[in-house]
């Protein structure tokens, strides 16, 4: 296309698929390599290039590797709305009468308040960003934000209970009841493995291009933000494998392996989707990867949602860093055991 005017529009056919464009800018000086006469300025311009919809606006409409984001979130946030209609009055006075999950209970309500607070925050970015093209980033970065911070708690969460189980299995103790481990072994592993995932997270972040590639790869430290994944998640299923192995109780072991299970699935979601995504198209993985990591992390926060506020009402426990889970019974019914 030859530009000969100070603007210029061009109009290229639909294209039945999304397909990558090369675009090249060029005077009459660059292929013929005569540098003498030459202009010696750079020409400033600027170049943007538009993508109808179905219904020809160009303005309306997301990038083929952003397109459903939009509808995705609102369902998200929808989804959360519902939920917290039916289940916030007795989660709160579960939270509120104390008990043996109490501490549990609260933080990993405050670790699903913030991915609620990030998807409302992405749902309230993209509709702006779908009638613009540039939406509001400091929603944008919130919502990143909200992950990031939902992530560490997570993850501290996880690591707390693990550490707690696995050191007090390592020193043979059945004397103390199951509660929030606080020792100093296991909390200065927990706060270092979350201080270098948080390093790891504010660092992809900050090197990343694209507004939009949350659970991105594409850097160093997404790389070993992987490799920490399935670190953590071998190291922790390796500790409560061996606690399992040993353990006679049946609801007991049942307990330990619901809690892997969600343990596992949290850590081991991004790096499985980040393979998978090869499959798919270039433009299509990030996207892929995205939905797939939200998704499989609100499975797995129910998991361990339903494991910890029924086995509150089932055993006499002040919280978990014991191996030890004496069953409940009854003052009234002392030879019948509660399950």
């Amino acid at each position: 296309m030859t530009m000969n005017q100070t603007e210029h529009n061009l109009t290229v056919s639909q294209n039945p698929y999304p397909q990558t464009w090369n675009v090249f800018y060029a005077d009459k000086y660059t292929c013929i390599g005569d540098n003498e006469n030459s202009q010696v300025e750079d020409i400033p311009f600027e170049m943007m290039l538009l993508n109808p919809d179905a219904e020809g606006n160009p303005l309306d409409h997301f990038s083929a590797g952003e397109s459903g984001l939009h509808e995705f979130f609102f369902l998200l946030v929808l989804v959360y709305f519902v939920i917290a209609c039916i289940y916030a009055q007795s989660l709160w006075q579960a939270i509120n009468k104390g008990g043996p999950m109490h501490m549990i209970l609260k933080v990993l309500t405050t670790a699903l308040l913030l991915q609620a607070g990030s998807a409302l925050a992405n749902y309230i970015h993209f509709s702006s960003y779908s009638k613009d093209g540039i939406g509001v980033p400091f929603m944008g970065s919130l919502a990143e934000f909200f992950d990031i911070a939902s992530q560490i708690q997570m993850l501290y969460l996880l690591l707390s209970l693990c550490m707690g189980w696995t050191i007090v299995r390592m020193k043979k103790s059945q004397s103390r009841p199951l509660q929030w481990d606080s020792t100093p072994a296991s909390t200065g592993i927990a706060v270092f493995i979350v201080i270098t995932q948080s390093i790891l997270l504010l660092w992809e972040q900050f090197e990343e291009t694209s507004p939009h590639s949350y659970y991105s790869h594409h850097n160093l430290a997404g790389i070993l933000l992987i490799i920490l994944r399935i670190c953590l998640a071998l190291s922790l299923g390796y500790g409560l494998y061996q606690i399992t192995a040993v353990e006679r109780s049946t609801l007991k072991r049942e307990f330990y392996i619901t809690f892997a299970k969600g343990c596992i699935l949290w850590f081991l979601c991004h790096p499985i989707l980040a393979c998978i995504s090869i499959i798919f198209n270039d433009y299509q993985r990030d996207k892929v990867i995205t939905i797939g990591v939200i998704l499989c992390q609100s499975v797995a926060m129910v998991i361990l949602y339903r494991l910890f506020l029924s086995h509150s009402l089932y055993w006499e426990v002040s919280s978990l860093s014991s191996v030890t889970l004496p069953l409940t019974i009854s003052s009234a019914h002392k030879n019948r055991p509660h399950f």
